[in-house]
């Protein structure tokens, strides 16, 4: 057999898709000398990203994160009062948080010095387990907040999350970093928290080279953000400040580039979905499964297509910290080898998200599973009764080429060396 050539330009996991528009508003912003943090491209990416939500208000910010900041810092101060100025709106509070996902979801807890607890994850969706979170509140009765992640596009299970929430009098922050455009039950993500983001970053869905947005339907919410983000200056002719701001505005620059994405936002969903959509067929045959949606009630963006390898075809792999062994075994493979062969045709993969429970930085945090403390799991494991499924996704997962500018006979060459792996 042949060996495949590798591609002569990059395929990327996923890269910004440009269109022309973009420059259109960022010419705009430097002909009229409009440079900074604010002008007419700032103010209509709030409107039509609030319209296109479904919410009454959008603040824009420098980036995803930013907006997780100041929602964790918002919703520190409506549970539990301003802090001092040396303190966080979180010290000394559990926050439950959901396991798997990128970390910057769990350093805003960090930055309001709260301690996060992390929810194992449900294989139906690969997000916060709502029967781990229902434990959780039985372990933490007094934890009042939750933070919900939409991963890789696919929208979580919001109205058991939700009434397990209100049952417990507890606030959710929406972390839809991954999923705009993305519905649950029709209605767009990024609206079903109290406290809601999104994030415009290079790889999205649409980008602004950078980006991020608050999003909610509380006026005083959206100004407070507002005020927050621009070092909390005060309504004086001088600099008056009387609590801790931050640089978090977007420029009206890197608004340009998403004002010009916007029209295209479907178009980049459904070619997304076209990807997926070919891989699951050209999967057939092998002991493999894609990332599962409820397709009953929820519509993904498919901002990224994963694999997940059965188990008894898994072939022996060792992860340390920062490299990884497998040795090949006919008829299995394992997420290191896959990653491997793609990279030698010049394509982009990634791993699973580490679960936060096993990074380093987070490890002596509480982690909750469906049957209880996973951190006090010895009675478990010898009762059989313990599974850690986000640890088990990312030992048999990772993440595919899923980048839109894919051709469909590139993508045939990817399953293709998918497929090779399995021989």
């Amino acid at each position: 057999m042949s060996e495949l050539k590798p591609f002569e330009k990059k395929i990327w996991l996923s890269s910004p898709t440009m269109h022309g528009d973009e420059l259109k508003y960022v010419t705009e912003a430097y002909e009229t000398n409009w440079m900074s943090t604010v002008g007419a491209n700032i103010n209509e990416i709030e409107r039509l990203v609030a319209e296109y939500v479904g919410c009454k208000y959008a603040v824009a910010l420098t980036c995803g994160t930013a907006a997780l900041h100041l929602a964790t810092k918002l919703a520190g101060e409506r549970l539990y009062g301003a802090p001092r100025p040396d303190e966080g709106t979180l010290k000394g509070r559990k926050v439950f948080c959901a396991d798997m996902t990128f970390d910057a979801t769990i350093n805003s807890i960090a930055y309001e010095d709260g301690e996060a607890v992390f929810i194992d994850t449900e294989r139906d969706t690969w997000n916060m387990d709502p029967k781990a979170l229902e434990k959780a509140f039985e372990i933490y009765p007094e934890v009042r907040l939750v933070v919900l992640v939409h991963l890789y596009g696919t929208p979580a299970k919001i109205d058991e999350i939700r009434a397990i929430c209100d049952k417990h009098g507890a606030l959710i922050i929406e972390d839809a970093a991954e999923s705009f455009g993305a519905t649950y039950k029709g209605r767009q993500t990024g609206n079903f928290g109290d406290y809601n983001a999104i994030s415009f970053n290079g790889n999205k869905i649409i980008t602004g080279s950078a980006g991020g947005m608050f999003l909610t339907d509380s006026r005083e919410d959206a100004e407070k953000v507002r005020k927050w983000s621009t070092q909390s200056r005060e309504a004086a002719a001088w600099y008056q400040h009387e609590e801790i701001g931050y640089n978090y505005r977007m420029s009206n620059v890197i608004a340009g580039v998403i004002r010009g994405q916007m029209p295209y936002l479907e178009e980049h969903i459904a070619q997304k979905r076209a990807i997926y959509e070919r891989y699951k067929e050209g999967f057939k045959g092998l002991p493999v499964s894609m990332n599962p949606y409820d397709e009953n009630n929820s519509s993904p963006n498919f901002w990224l297509s994963c694999l997940l390898i059965d188990k008894d075809a898994m072939c022996r792999q060792v992860r340390g910290e920062r490299e990884a062994l497998y040795i090949h075994e006919k008829g299995k493979s394992c997420p290191t080898e896959i990653l491997e062969k793609i990279a030698a045709i010049n394509a982009e993969g990634r791993p699973i998200w580490k679960p936060m429970h096993m990074q380093p930085i987070y490890r002596n945090n509480p982690f909750i599973t469906a049957c209880g403390n996973g951190r006090a799991r010895t009675n478990a494991y010898i009762e059989g009764s313990f599974e850690d499924v986000g640890a088990d996704i990312f030992e048999r997962g990772l993440c595919l080429p899923s980048d839109n500018k894919m051709t469909p006979e590139q993508q045939d060459v990817i399953i293709e060396a998918v497929r090779r792996c399995f021989e």
